[in-house]
């Protein structure tokens, strides 16, 4: 299994260990999606670093790159790895669990609702790029 299945399996039993529980093969499941993932990875970060420039340096190629793929893993964890909406175990409410996880919900929250912006500008990007005459 890749860094991305991992994740994935890692996040799905910390933040919603009732619908992991449902999946009947948790590990060919989420190495298959850690696979899918990792493709997505290599599409968006070709889409999103868009063509080389002749003027780039290697270091600025490099640092385009490596920006590009950050930015494409951020998207794809948001995208396809975490699950849609944080659930807790049993009757829990947040106020019932300890900080750490209640800090932990939040920050995961966070994060996947700043991801989901971006993925929206960045479709919006892409359909203004796709539409321009060339």
């Amino acid at each position: 299994m890749n860094k991305y299945g991992k994740f994935a399996q890692e996040t799905w039993q910390m933040t919603a260990p009732s619908q992991y529980a449902l999946i009947p093969d948790p590990q060919e499941w989420f190495r298959k999606l850690g696979e899918e993932a990792a493709q997505r990875v290599e599409e968006l970060t070709r889409e999103i670093a868009g063509p080389d420039s002749m003027t780039d340096s290697f270091l600025e190629k490099y640092g385009r790159l490596t920006a590009s793929q950050m930015q494409a893993e951020e998207i794809v964890r948001a995208e396809m790895l975490t699950p849609e909406e944080m659930e807790t175990e049993g009757d829990e409410t947040d106020e019932d669990l300890p900080e750490s996880t209640r800090l932990m919900h939040e920050i995961i929250q966070s994060f996947n609702h700043g991801y989901q912006e971006d993925l929206e500008i960045l479709r919006a990007e892409e359909l203004d790029r796709n539409n321009q005459p060339q």
